[in-house]
């Protein structure tokens, strides 16, 4: 049977405040002092060294080192529990040690000594030693008695586990903060690029992919990604960040989450959604999930609304989400959902700005332009019937004529201008002024464009494109010179259908008009 020489577990009593630490390890001095002063100093010189040492690692080993050293140990060891703060057993965790894992060593009552690491009531590990010196193995010739570890080792090693129980505290408190941190500088990050302005992001879905590259990257996480409800029920992904493959990429916008999942049901009720392994949670009816291990889905919730859900996934086998990494996350997913509907009414109102400036000129043109060349062509039309000399009513003609189509196209503009939204697809009539303005540059002049009836209303997408077609190639057809076009979408054919007709006049090169014509 074996006997080994244990401190108690201050983990299993209440957290103790830091006056109780400083008061123990005080005690163990004390104790100390009385019987192994020759060891005090290597001790505190070790303690010394040890609270200067910035790296964690090198610090737990000079802990190990000193702990074998001072007891006459042959081997010493610090075993470290996961950092995700889940109740796993020492032995699961890293393993720091000098000379071989105290595990291996094999004896009897009194040949080992375990003393618990931990800072505020919270265990980190346990330092344990093994084989104290002096002693050989049991029934070898010459071998002397086993030598045990007393409670002026106890003392001592207790000292050392307080020291590493210090600075585990102090690293997972600097790694927090650090980790707290850079979260929130990205929660920052985003809301910066999400009230950028449409120059920024074009499109709602641009500022989502904000969030779920952001995210993904924060998380250390393999995809990232942004689901809204979809028409027909359940949630489809609309942005995604990923270092998977184009094809999971595509499968990932094709899928939807159906009504039924019991993680919808979690996330409509505003509660985020952890698993350790996506692909083999119960809860997940997605196949999407089969690319995934470690899982956050996290409600995009504002103003007690769901507005979605953030997934961060990790592949097969990574490491799961901390306690720390779940809060984080749930709260950069609220910040990500407050900064999307900020920018969501920031783009609004920078819209109605444009709509309202749009309007304006549209007023300006109609009120003030067009009158003022309406007036200036009645004054033209009237100096041309007193004018004497042919050729000056002929040029005075031309001139009202001019006006005339400036007066169209203006009024053509101001259509233009109260159209819909700019990222609604375009109309016919935008389409047919772009033509126009880009065969300009062969034809050495704007060709000016009429229109007849609610084109963008009545002619369908594909007698559009027919249309269009037809226009490109006729404006550059025949070279330099002007061209006047007009699109009667008011017409019939003489069957009596209803009709649109395209007519493409090329004054002064003798050219017919082209006319063009499709039923509606």
């Amino acid at each position: 049977m074996r006997c080994v020489l244990t401190s108690p577990d201050p983990a299993a009593e209440p957290p103790a405040a830091a006056a109780d630490l400083a008061e123990r390890t005080a005690q163990d001095l004390r104790e100390l002092a009385g019987g192994a002063v020759a060891r005090l100093p290597e001790l505190l010189e070790a303690m010394a060294a040890v609270g200067a040492d910035h790296d964690l690692h090198r610090a737990l080993a000079r802990i190990a080192e000193t702990a074998a050293s001072l007891t006459g140990a042959r081997h010493a060891a610090i075993r470290l529990r996961g950092t995700d703060g889940d109740p796993a057993e020492d032995r699961d965790g890293e393993l720091i040690a000098h000379g071989t894992d105290p595990g291996d060593e094999q004896g009897g009552a009194g040949d080992r000594l375990e003393v618990p690491i931990t800072f505020h009531g919270e265990r980190f590990g346990g330092l344990t030693l093994a084989g104290k010196r002096g002693s050989g193995a049991p029934g070898a010739p010459g071998a002397s008695p086993r030598e045990r570890f007393t409670e002026e080792d106890l003392h001592l090693v207790r000292v050392l586990a307080t020291e590493a129980g210090i600075a585990m505290g102090n690293a997972r408190m600097h790694a927090a903060a650090r980790q707290r941190t850079r979260w929130i500088d990205g929660a920052a990050s985003v809301t910066t690029a999400l009230l950028a302005g449409p120059e920024a992001h074009a499109t709602a879905e641009d500022a989502l992919t904000v969030v779920a590259e952001k995210g993904r990257e924060l998380a250390e996480a393999a995809t990232g990604a942004v689901l809204l409800p979809h028409a027909e029920g359940g949630m489809e992904v609309v942005a995604i960040s990923t270092e998977l493959s184009e094809a999971i990429r595509t499968e990932a916008y094709r899928g939807r989450i159906p009504e039924r999942s019991p993680v919808l049901h979690q996330i409509n009720a505003g509660l985020a959604v952890f698993a350790d392994d996506f692909a083999t949670d119960a809860r997940s009816v997605s196949r999407l999930s089969r690319h995934y291990g470690p899982t956050m889905l996290l409600p995009l919730r504002s103003n007690g609304r769901v507005l979605g859900a953030l997934a961060l996934c990790r592949l097969p086998g990574g490491p799961r989400f901390s306690h720390s990494e779940r809060t984080l996350g749930t709260q950069f997913a609220a910040q990500a959902a407050l900064a999307l509907v900020l920018a969501d009414r920031h783009r609004d109102r920078e819209r109605l700005a444009v709509y309202e400036d749009r309007d304006r000129i549209a007023r300006d043109l109609h009120d003030l332009v067009i009158q003022r060349l309406f007036a200036t062509g009645m004054l033209l039309e009237s100096a041309r019937h007193k004018a004497q000399v042919p050729e000056v009513q002929e040029g005075v003609g031309r001139a009202v004529d001019e006006l005339d189509a400036t007066i169209q196209e203006i009024r053509t503009t101001i259509i233009a201008l109260q159209q819909g939204p700019p990222e609604a697809p375009p109309g016919l009539r935008t389409r047919i002024l772009r033509e126009a303005g880009a065969a300009a540059e062969v034809l050495g002049s704007r060709p000016s464009v009429q229109f007849v009836g609610p084109v963008d209303a009545r002619v369908d997408e594909a007698t559009g494109r027919d249309l269009l077609t037809a226009l490109r190639t006729t404006l550059t057809a025949k070279g330099p010179g002007r061209a006047e076009v007009v699109v009667d979408a008011a017409t019939t054919l003489t069957d009596g259908r209803a009709a649109v007709r395209l007519t493409v006049t090329r004054p002064g090169t003798g050219a017919a008009p082209l006319v063009w014509e499709r039923p509606l």
